[in-house]
């Protein structure tokens, strides 16, 4: 006699707490809220959220819910979730199957789900590529910085960081009193697979960047949405712009590279000849070239943007763009096409300007909820990052309404806005008067602490990141199979132990935090012929091992967690974010920070690793202050050696260039 089979045990939620049990959880299904974990851009945290913010906050409205009520986002297939209760549901997004009990259930209006019952999501059908579950009174998740959303990479927000598993528990807030009602057919966002999307001009533009014949094909190509995007950026399929620069001069060999500056939720990133939307998590701060950028209202569009569906740019004026707020017929979402007579025509430069010393201020757009403040030209300087820093200060403790994030790079600060509360051009008006007004650049006197962290050189770990891009993106690239052998021949060295010699003689002062991500600093040597210069992946690196460590442009980073990326490899070091809970701040570095390294073994850097993961780890720091002035005299002190050092290191990065050109890694 065969024996009986017992049943799979059910995971027990709370006694006497409204709860719903993930029996089933989906291909990738998370917990977001809306607008997200704000505030913190300038230190590399994206504001994550649902990528279709619109069905997202529908569902919400129609349970009478806080239109950011936390919810589930659902990738492809969905959960199947048992309520304790009974509760109200609402799935809106892409098309569906739904059950509950085993009977089908509509999309986009409140539906009631007996207790002990189960609401079952099947796949999306398409069009679209997600639908949202919300629930009456919301996921009561605890939050992370302002937030419940989940950020994976991460590793924070939502249900311990991660996507749902098999027997997560997922407790419900207090429920309105009643559903407000179905979501009218007229605000519901139509989904296709031919889509269009506005866009405002700039940040980065023709014809300083691209050539006009760049942009024209741009916006008059039907790009394809390649299988490899997620949430940090969809990445398209389409023609490789012919560029109006040679390179990136100090930014890097490849003619996208620039200084780091701060990306745009929803700008089209160039890294290299390749197209990427950044998405809700994707980075803050970055040196590649943007030059448009979707409209606040149109940003929906990314999260149901599924593989081989079209793309077509449509630029739109800026100051006719419908507003992310509304969520009704405003919202020009239930329009499969984008109305438009054209763009604002200015390639992206809102107004130029001069500082009191005379040093030139270019206003570039930054979306239809941006500015992106540039100073000088094109090069690697403090003086600006001195004036951006001043610029900074006076907007923080100023405190203006309106303006809801503050991200410097090396030479430019981001300033987002409300624009319900401050519009572009009376920002233009407040920043022309404010920069009248600040002090002139040479007076810069700035804490700067001297940070020591171990580096473990050509870390194993680096190595395995450059194998996998090699077999997985392409094996012929210049910088394969060893990334500093690549940055010696860069730089006109001897040896590679000219290299190891150089970042370990040099002080990196640190420019911006969140490149890439979690508090990763973006440092450059304060003596300039410790300025080792390469050029960044092309295309990027889909892995980066958390905390490696390289060198994009003239630049060093340190990777605050695992993800993509583009600098060449020289090692790896402990962590600079923390993942206490009880420390307030996670991020451990500040701007102008001076970075030393000491090198340390890949064993003796995983037991450091540990140490810090365990709370046992203490950074090693000394107090001190960064004088622009005194910056200024040692640079005049030793013109002599720094000319000669950017001599030899011009012609290798001439010789190098003439190599690609001659391999065709370079657009005539």
């Amino acid at each position: 006699m065969t024996a009986p089979v017992a049943a799979p045990e059910r995971a027990a939620g709370p006694v006497g707490i409204p709860h719903a049990v993930v029996e089933r959880p989906g291909l990738l299904t998370t917990v977001q809220d809306w607008p997200g974990r704000t505030g913190y851009w300038h230190v590399g945290v994206p504001p994550s959220g649902p990528m279709d913010d619109l069905s997202f906050r529908l569902g919400n409205r129609a349970l009478g819910n806080p239109e950011g009520a936390a919810g589930l986002e659902c990738t492809m297939a969905g959960p199947a979730l048992r309520f304790a209760e009974p509760t109200w549901v609402c799935v809106t997004g892409a098309p569906v199957e739904v059950t509950v009990a085993g009977h089908r259930i509509p999309l986009w209006r409140p539906v009631l789900v007996p207790a002990g019952e189960v609401l079952d999501i099947g796949t999306v059908r398409g069009p679209g590529m997600r639908c949202y579950v919300v629930v009456s009174g919301g996921l009561a998740l605890p939050e992370y910085l302002g937030s419940a959303a989940t950020f994976t990479l991460g590793r924070f927000g939502g249900v311990s960081g991660r996507a749902l598993t098999t027997g997560d528990v997922l407790p419900l807030g207090p429920s309105p009193e009643a559903p407000a009602g179905a979501v009218p057919g007229g605000e519901q966002p139509v989904l296709t697979r031919t889509w269009e999307l506005a866009v405002t001009e700039g940040p980065h533009g023709a014809p300083e960047f691209f050539t006009r014949s760049d942009i024209d094909t741009l916006l008059s190509t039907a790009y394809e949405v390649h299988f490899n995007s997620d949430r940090t950026g969809v990445r398209l399929i389409g023609p490789k712009p012919r560029w109006a620069r040679t390179d990136g001069g100090e930014a890097g060999l490849h003619p996208s590279n620039i200084h780091d500056t701060a990306y745009s939720v929803g700008a089209l990133d160039f890294t290299g000849d390749t197209p990427i939307l950044l998405g809700p998590d994707g980075p803050s701060l970055g040196g590649f070239v943007c030059p448009v950028t979707v409209t606040a209202a149109d940003l929906w569009k990314l999260g149901q943007l599924c593989p081989g569906d079209t793309v077509r740019f449509v630029p739109v004026r800026a100051d006719r763009t419908a507003s992310p707020h509304t969520l009704g017929p405003g919202r020009r979402a239930a329009w499969p096409i984008v109305l438009s007579t054209g763009g604002d025509g200015d390639d992206g430069v809102l107004r130029r300007a001069e500082t009191v010393d005379g040093t030139p201020v270019t206003y570039r757009r930054a979306g239809d909820d941006g500015i992106l403040v540039e100073y000088g030209t094109m090069t690697l300087d403090l003086e600006l990052r001195a004036l951006v820093h001043a610029l900074h200060e006076r907007l923080r403790l100023g405190a203006e309404r309106g303006i809801t994030e503050l991200t410097p790079g090396v030479r430019s600060l981001q300033i987002r806005l409300d624009p319900a509360i401050l519009n572009t051009a009376a920002a233009l008006d407040m920043l022309t008067e404010i920069e009248s007004e600040l002090p002139a650049a040479h007076d810069l006197v700035v804490p700067s602490r001297t940070v020591e962290l171990p580096l473990s050189w050509d870390d194993p770990a680096s190595r395995e990141a450059i194998t996998r891009y090699m077999h997985g993106v392409r094996a012929d690239a210049p910088w394969c199979p060893w990334n500093i052998e690549f940055i010696r021949r860069m730089n006109g060295l001897d040896t590679v132990r000219d290299v190891f010699d150089t970042v370990f003689a040099a002080e990196y002062l640190v420019l911006g935090l969140g490149d890439v991500y979690l508090g990763a600093p973006l440092a450059t040597p304060t003596d300039p012929r410790h300025r080792l210069i390469t050029t960044k992946y092309n295309p990027a690196r889909t892995w980066t091992p958390e905390n490696a460590v390289g060198i994009g442009g003239a630049y060093l980073c340190i990777y605050g967690m695992e993800g993509p990326g583009g600098y060449q490899f020289v090692g790896r070091t402990t962590q600079v974010w923390s993942r206490r809970a009880d420390v307030e701040n996670p991020w451990l570095l500040r701007f102008f920070d001076r970075i030393q390294w000491y090198p340390v073994g890949a064993d003796e850097l995983l037991d450091l690793r540990a140490d810090f993961a365990a709370g046992r780890g203490e950074l090693r720091a000394r107090d001190g202050q960064f004088r622009l002035a005194d910056h200024r005299s040692f640079l005049t002190e030793n013109t002599a050696s720094i000319e000669e050092f950017r001599t030899r290191q011009a012609a290798a990065f001439t010789a190098e260039r003439e190599s690609w050109r001659r391999s065709g890694e370079l657009t005539e």
